[in-house]
């Protein structure tokens, strides 16, 4: 292979890995009341691109950030909270998507099973807590007890009010053994939420999203809202504070969001030696083995 084949090579390998973000861009794709997806204008493919520019730009960022993270021994979680389809899976997957997955990793845990109903609450999320050089994104978290326990009546009031008393005096442990604790609430109007959950329906690729307890919130939405005011009013302190991200707008929310994040780490650019690759060593009492013909898949496309 000459030299130029291999430059044209690399370029076609960098463009692979972008169309990645494209492919997960499908989900943000219009579609009208029939089902029949609305061609983007003009200026809403202007501002994709410059979306995807500021987005390219701030996962570079991250990448400093997971290295300095790594270099410096610290632990860091960030904490993504919001009604249903509010969009904290999508920035999480911007986050973490060229992120190495040693370093940082999302727990998102589901509904407790019997042993753990019976555990001390914090239990079940502090074996999920980072170790040194590492970070964890929480994809909702602890304060399930103030959002959907409370509403759904999956808790007591004595178990609410208790879970009041302890989370901050928890969350004061964990920054206090050296853990940054981030908070995001993640905020969308009745009208936004409303529009992403016919969106699932009509979606067959959205469709597992929507879960009994998604539909049975849209009917509960001030109880929720009553729930959201409580739970911030009650569990920002100065050692994690809660932060607010303004999410109708989907691409908007996710570059404020990372650069927000980015801003709450004092994080350097680590130096790194320059990489040289070994030249590939040659045996001449090697030889390639064939592969059986049956072993291979078929070559569909």
């Amino acid at each position: 292979m000459d030299s130029a084949e291999l430059e044209r090579r690399m370029q076609d390998e960098v463009l692979d890995s972008y169309d990645e973000e494209l492919e997960l861009e499908l989900e943000d794709r219009p579609f009208d009341a029939n089902g029949a997806e609305i061609p983007l204008t003009e200026q809403q493919k202007q501002e994709r691109r410059r979306y995807f520019a500021e987005l390219l730009r701030l996962q570079g960022e991250l990448v400093k950030l997971q290295d300095w993270v790594v270099a410096n021994g610290r632990k860091l979680v960030i904490l993504f909270e919001g009604r249903d389809a509010a969009g904290k899976g999508g920035v999480i997957k911007r986050i973490t998507q060229r992120l190495n997955p040693r370093v940082c990793r999302v727990a998102a845990l589901p509904a407790p099973n019997d042993r753990e109903r019976t555990q001390w609450y914090f239990q079940r999320y502090t074996a999920h807590l980072p170790a040194a050089g590492e970070i964890v994104l929480f994809d909702r978290s602890w304060y399930n007890r103030a959002g959907v326990e409370r509403v759904m009546g999956f808790c007591t009031d004595e178990q609410y009010e208790e879970f009041f008393r302890t989370v901050p005096e928890f969350e004061k442990m964990l920054v206090s053994s050296g853990i940054q604790l981030v908070k995001y609430w993640f905020s969308i109007s009745d009208e936004e939420q409303h529009l992403r959950f016919l969106s699932r329906i009509r979606d067959p690729l959205k469709q597992w999203k929507l879960s009994p307890m998604d539909l049975e919130s849209r009917s509960r939405w001030e109880a929720y809202t009553r729930a959201k005011e409580v739970m911030l009013q009650r569990t920002h302190i100065p050692e994690a504070p809660w932060w607010v991200v303004q999410a109708d707008d989907k691409k908007k929310a996710r570059l404020n969001c990372i650069d927000h994040l980015l801003k709450q780490v004092d994080y350097s650019e680590v130096d790194h030696p320059l990489v040289q690759l070994p030249d590939r060593v040659r045996h001449k009492d090697y030889s390639r083995r064939p592969v059986p013909k049956q072993m291979f898949i078929p070559e569909k496309y």
